[in-house]
């Protein structure tokens, strides 16, 4: 049975756009399924699960859809400022970041705000979640790198980085993780905490994902979408995708190849095929749509014809940091060196210190 797919793109213009990807044959057609208006400014980040796609918007909020039921799920107003990135983790969880320095954790079961942690000093920029659902890391415009230790809320360690980074992101299988800062992306290694290689893009990358745990995709301020090997750390191939500057990349694995998901300022969302093999060829396109707006940002969701409830795993008993990270080598087979990070917990309120009456 054909994998469906569903593209949600959003844009300057303000403008959500939903669209139904046909996939059973030779050339992809994407249908417009919806458009919403809900934000008062153009819309900055989108993120898609199972059930639900969020949008966030320089108007300081985040729109909640839930696609089961087509319906509008309302407006989570915790942020005050821009909504700088949304990611969840499986069906039960949201994390938020904004340009207020909040980094917030939702449940998707009353869209409920579990923790609000004060994360960066100034904005912060990206986040990702570790494939194990316990860790996150966070990157923000006062040079650090941060990791959270997701089952109690609070900051594990926190890496100084010379520059600010703007995007950060987790491999599949959670052994690496790679920091953008302007046009370099930086690849790290879980198990030193220590950076493994450097690969240069010519232009300010604006959005990187990996295609499998060894394939990263990079779109910078240019038309084209570069594939580096992260083991490697070199560039195994290009290819040109769009007419100007990619704003946007992401993916999904469709039987045995690659689905790049690509948007642009100049409108387009086009799909492109890519076999994950030992000697990379460019990909072959799949299909496109023109939404002539001015796309920001991008998810994909595939969702199978027979959909089924996927209940909520139990949390994980852990909750301290030195609890965790044992716990983490144990399923994931690796080490955490500690010795490169500064031990600092955000979390707790600052004692207050008593004035004096002058009395």
């Amino acid at each position: 049975m054909a994998a469906v797919l569903e593209l949600v793109a959003g844009s300057y213009e303000q403008i959500t756009f939903g669209y139904q990807v046909k996939t059973d044959e030779k050339e992809w057609t994407a249908k417009a399924e919806f458009t919403h208006h809900a934000h008062t400014a153009s819309v900055s980040a989108v993120a898609a699960s199972e059930r639900f796609v969020v949008t966030g918007s320089k108007d300081e909020t985040i729109q909640v859809y839930n696609m089961k039921k087509r319906i509008e799920h309302g407006a989570l107003l915790h942020h005050d400022g821009t909504i700088t990135c949304l990611e969840f983790y499986g069906t039960s969880h949201l994390l938020s970041g904004g340009e207020d320095g909040l980094l917030c954790v939702w449940s998707t079961k009353k869209w409920e705000c579990l923790k609000s942690i004060k994360a960066h000093k100034g904005h912060v920029t990206s986040l990702s979640i570790h494939p194990s659902g316990k860790l996150a890391l966070s990157v923000g415009t006062d040079k650090t790198l941060r990791t959270w230790n997701l089952i109690n809320g609070r900051s594990a360690f926190i890496k100084n980085i010379k520059q600010n980074a703007h995007i950060v992101r987790w491999s599949p299988d959670g052994d690496r993780y790679v920091v953008v800062m302007n046009d370099k992306v930086n690849i790290y290694e879980l198990e030193t905490a220590t950076v493994t290689g450097t690969v240069a893009n010519p232009k300010r990358i604006a959005s990187v994902n990996f295609l499998n745990n060894s394939i990263l995709a990079v779109a910078g301020d240019d038309e084209t979408v570069r594939l580096c090997d992260v083991e490697k750390a070199k560039w195994v191939c290009d290819f040109k995708a769009h007419e100007t500057r990619v704003k946007t990349v992401d993916s999904v694995n469709v039987d045995d190849y690659s689905v790049v998901v690509t948007a642009s300022n100049d409108g387009f969302i086009k799909m492109w095929k890519i076999h994950l093999k030992e000697e990379l060829e460019p990909p072959t396109l799949l299909g496109e749509v023109n939404t002539s707006a001015r796309l920001t940002c991008l998810a994909v969701r595939r969702t199978s014809p027979m959909q089924q409830e996927i209940t909520e795993e139990e949390a994980p008993q852990a909750t301290t940091s030195e609890e965790l990270l044992p716990e983490l080598l144990r399923t994931k087979r690796v080490r955490i060196a500690t010795e490169v990070v500064v031990l600092e917990d955000e979390s707790k309120p600052k004692k207050k210190k008593k004035k004096n009456s002058g009395k």
